[in-house]
């Protein structure tokens, strides 16, 4: 029975100590002084603004285009035979200018069997001339100048004129007339046989060589144009809408060494289905003092009108293509903009009002409503409008003292009183 009470003693012992523990311990917690509960604080972003403001502005547009020759053709035989030397040599890259020999097309056969044409033509006209003496002694000599006027090395006298139905007849009679056209038909395939130069140029390709035999209508070289040349430059149709014909261009080397004052000679009717871009064509006057090649790349500005009431700002400023963010009350809002002109780093606007706020600097990660602070160094103070005004945000001296003051008000407590 003792050790039965002795038990029950050392239970309701441990219960008592430990109850008096916890109360002791929440007597303690009490007479603790709660911790001041810190004001949550919001982020702020600092934004670099400018104050709407319209004025006139004088844009262009630039791109880069390649060269090439106005004129671009295939050099075929008109006629058949061996191919001969001319004044130039048949080669790749060979210049030449207008009128110069290219090439021949072996004209010896051809030669000889119009001379001996025009020496039957003369044997003809002269058993004529004793009947026309009689029968039309007012054209005897007129036909008698024709006849001695007939050379071997030139090309074929024009024939008289006759009115007199009586006279045709009998010349048609004798074949007079046809062998006339017959002969300059004659001269005409001799002639082909020469290539001349129709431009000043050069060879790009050359097909068939000195003394190869050639076809009528066998291609022998390709030739291009190096006098007159003209820039082919690619652009979006919403930039050649900005350009016309007649327009002045300024076009430059790709290092700028060089430059040349160009023209817009034409536009194309239609857009490139591949680069989705329309082509503009500029004409170069030559200069020798500063030759230009066709292939090469040059850079074109094409100065356009000036834009009145716009204001420019930098095209990574602007999002969903027209959305733009102002600030108003220290926060964020979203507006749209009526975009005028997209340049390369900047873009042309305008549909807001003058005065407000607006955010031009590229903002990552923010949504409508942001708390922003203005970056004093953008804008002057006096230039910006806020929505609603009041207290401006507490910038970041007076957040390090906020910080500061609840800091001190957590270490300085009430020491906890002894029970």
């Amino acid at each position: 029975m003792r050790k039965i009470d002795r038990r029950i003693v050392i239970v309701v012992s441990v219960i008592f100590i430990i109850g008096l523990a916890y109360g002791l311990m929440k007597f303690l917690v009490a007479q603790k002084e709660p911790p001041p509960v810190r004001r949550s604080i919001e982020a702020r972003r600092y934004v670099k603004v400018e104050p709407v403001k319209y004025s006139t502005i004088s844009s262009s547009v630039s791109a880069s285009g390649r060269l090439a020759s106005v004129a671009e053709i295939d050099i075929v035989a008109e006629a058949s035979g061996k191919i001969e030397t001319g004044s130039i040599a048949l080669k790749k890259g060979a210049g030449f200018s207008k009128g110069d020999v290219l090439f021949i097309v072996y004209p010896d056969e051809a030669l000889l069997s119009l001379k001996a044409r025009k020496s039957q033509y003369q044997n003809t006209l002269a058993s004529i001339l004793p009947d026309l003496s009689i029968d039309f002694p007012q054209h005897e000599e007129a036909f008698h100048r024709f006849f001695s006027s007939i050379s071997f090395e030139k090309p074929l006298p024009s024939i008289p004129e006759v009115k007199d139905d009586k006279l045709k007849i009998f010349l048609a009679s004798r074949n007079v007339i046809s062998e006339y056209y017959n002969i300059q038909r004659d001269e005409l395939q001799l002639s082909r046989r020469t290539v001349t130069a129709p431009f000043n140029g050069t060879y790009k390709e050359v097909y068939m060589e000195l003394g190869a035999y050639t076809n009528i209508g066998g291609k022998v070289a390709r030739a291009i144009r190096t006098d007159e040349l003209e820039l082919e430059v690619p652009l979006d149709p919403a930039d050649a809408a900005w350009i016309n014909i007649n327009d002045p261009v300024s076009v430059s080397s790709e290092n700028r060494s060089l430059t040349w004052d160009g023209r817009v000679i034409r536009k194309s009717r239609f857009v490139d289905e591949n680069t989705q871009s329309q082509e503009i064509f500029i004409r170069i006057p030559y200069n020798n003092r500063q030759p230009l090649m066709a292939g090469e790349y040059l850079a074109a500005t094409f100065p356009v009108r000036p834009i009145e009431n716009v204001m420019e700002i930098p095209r990574n400023s602007v999002f969903n293509s027209n959305e733009v963010f102002q600030v108003q009350g220290s926060r964020l809002i979203k507006k749209e903009i009526n975009v005028i002109k997209v340049n390369e780093r900047t873009l042309i606007f305008n549909g807001l009002q003058e005065g407000d706020t607006l955010v031009v600097q590229q903002l990552i990660n923010v949504s409508e409503g942001t708390l922003v602070q203005v970056d004093k160094g953008s804008a002057k103070q006096g230039q910006i409008r806020p929505g609603n005004p009041g207290k401006q945000p507490a910038g970041p001296e007076e957040m390090k003292k906020e910080n500061s003051d609840a800091g001190d008000k957590k270490t300085k407590r009430k020491p906890a009183e002894r029970p």
